[in-house]
């Protein structure tokens, strides 16, 4: 869904994606990612493959999005090629050129692990300079997903996302506090499905998969989230939520593994009088959402779809 949105939206130009290993294998993520763009009619933007598996743990894939990743999602085999490139080289080249034909700085729009972004910066540490900033799909001011404490997209690369904000450009963290929060009304995926617009009748099928284990609460499994797609309409609307700049940093051992602490202190803590304090850097974070906006916001573009 959230490309979908950002082919879509006219305020947004996609100079690329790169794929890495997440809620499915690499090969599965790369032929997912194709198969969307045609059913998003979209003009040739360069696909590259990237990490089959985070820095430091091995792949693990999520039941979450199904088998395929994509939720059963029945789209017919692209024809698209794939770059050649690696995901990093072909966002360094694409990153570096935006800066160099000086129509602005680029944005890094992160919604899987952050396994491509943080070999980027540490093989290229040069484009951090070059990035408008980076946002991404992950952590979490308050519990987890993937455990009590830690949501899934940092959890299965911590060392990773700790690399991406601690790079020195700017971050702005779409978390579950606002990821769970933006729910579409059942109403609106009836309609949807009932579109003769491709586009539609697949956010509509997306929007029907349960994006979790059987809720006893919710026996017919609807859950409604666009998900991901949130983070890149904070992109064009950044009005529709409420952000706030505080310390992060992503804890790397034991229990707590890949939880984000955000530090929400207004004053210094025991831990900065006695010299305990854990470095942390300042993240731009997604707080509170206004849901029918960004539903709304979320309609309007798709409605451009064919």
């Amino acid at each position: 869904m959230a490309i979908l949105f950002a082919v879509a939206h006219p305020e947004i130009e996609v100079l690329g994606i790169g794929c890495v290993a997440g809620n499915a294998p690499l090969p599965q993520v790369v032929a997912n990612t194709l198969r969307v763009l045609d059913a998003a009619d979209a003009p040739a933007i360069p696909v590259a493959a990237g990490a089959s598996r985070p820095l430091i743990e091995p792949a693990r894939p999520s039941h979450v999005h199904g088998e395929d990743g994509l939720g059963g999602l029945d789209l017919p085999p692209s024809s698209r090629q794939v770059d050649p490139r690696h995901s990093v080289d072909l966002f360094r080249d694409l990153i570096l050129q935006a800066a160099a034909d000086g129509n602005g700085k680029a944005t890094i729009v992160a919604l899987a692990p952050q396994t491509n972004i943080a070999l980027l910066l540490r093989q290229y540490p040069e484009v951090a300079e070059a990035l408008e900033r980076i946002v991404f799909m992950g952590g979490s001011a308050s519990g987890g997903n993937a455990t009590a404490v830690a949501e899934f997209n940092v959890w299965q690369d911590p060392e990773a996302a700790a690399v991406t904000i601690g790079s020195g450009a700017p971050t702005y963290m779409y978390g579950l506090d606002v990821f769970n929060a933006v729910e579409m009304p059942r109403a609106e995926r009836d309609r949807l499905a009932d579109s003769a617009r491709v586009g539609e009748q697949v956010v509509a099928q997306l929007l029907t998969h349960p994006m979790a284990d059987p809720d006893p609460e919710n026996p017919d499994g609807y859950s409604g989230h666009i998900g991901d797609a949130g983070a890149v309409v904070a992109l064009v609307d950044p009005e529709a939520l409420l952000t706030r700049v505080h310390p992060v940093r992503v804890e790397l051992e034991g229990a707590s593994r890949g939880q984000t602490v955000v530090d929400r202190r207004v004053r210094h803590g025991e831990d900065a009088v006695h010299g305990s304090a854990a470095t942390a850097h300042p993240v731009e974070v997604a707080l509170g959402v206004d849901t029918a906006r960004v539903n709304r916001v979320f309609l309007e573009t798709i409605a451009l779809l064919p």
